[in-house]
């Protein structure tokens, strides 16, 4: 894969911001959707129209505390979320570490959230396809929390497919909120802030 420099004057964004999901009402409030959530908030703070189809998902752009940004919410469905990635990457020319990437972590506690500057896919196929097509796992990520199957038995697929109780979703939607903070520090290259005040 061939990527740019961070900071190239070609480049029309700082950053790519891409929260991963299932496209279509039926995955809506769904734990596989906390990303399109993440990134919902996020373009309502920023005032960002998320009305344009491209790289195979919906876009906007806007200015984030001075960074241009690529918002993005795939619409491959989450196990070919790197197809989206990709397109997005090669035509803006930009590096993974400008990719933040936002998704729901089932090893972390409901109202939990992690910031991780690279590492493996933790068994998510959303990034486990981005790793696998870009051949890279240096992605900025932002992890959010939605809880462990309440038993071994569980079908892991209806768990992340499944909605949110009244007050996790209460819950949830401060974890938002908090990730549109996290997003705000990384694209202005303050990670280790966001890290230490979230993780």
């Amino acid at each position: 894969m061939l990527f740019k420099s961070k900071g190239n004057s070609n480049s029309a964004v700082d950053y790519i911001v891409v929260g991963l999901g299932n496209p279509g009402r039926q995955y809506e409030g769904t734990r596989h959707n906390c990303g399109f959530e993440s990134i919902d908030r996020l373009a309502e703070k920023h005032n960002c129209q998320m009305k344009k189809i491209r790289f195979k998902s919906t876009t906007g752009e806007c200015r984030i505390n001075g960074a241009k940004c690529l918002l993005m919410k795939p619409s491959t469905y989450m196990n070919l979320s790197g197809e989206a990635v990709v397109q997005a990457m090669n035509f803006y020319k930009v590096q993974p570490s400008q990719v933040i990437i936002i998704f729901d972590d089932i090893s972390l506690d409901v109202g939990k959230m992690r910031i991780r500057m690279k590492g493996s896919d933790g068994g998510h196929n959303g990034m486990k396809n981005i790793i696998y097509l870009t051949g890279s796992d240096a992605f900025p990520r932002i992890k959010l929390g939605v809880g462990k199957k309440p038993h071994p038995e569980y079908d892991l697929k209806d768990w992340v497919l499944g909605r949110f109780s009244a007050s996790d979703a209460k819950t949830m939607s401060e974890v938002f909120d908090k990730s549109v903070e996290a997003v705000e520090l990384m694209v202005q290259d303050k990670a280790t802030d966001a890290m230490q005040k979230f993780n």
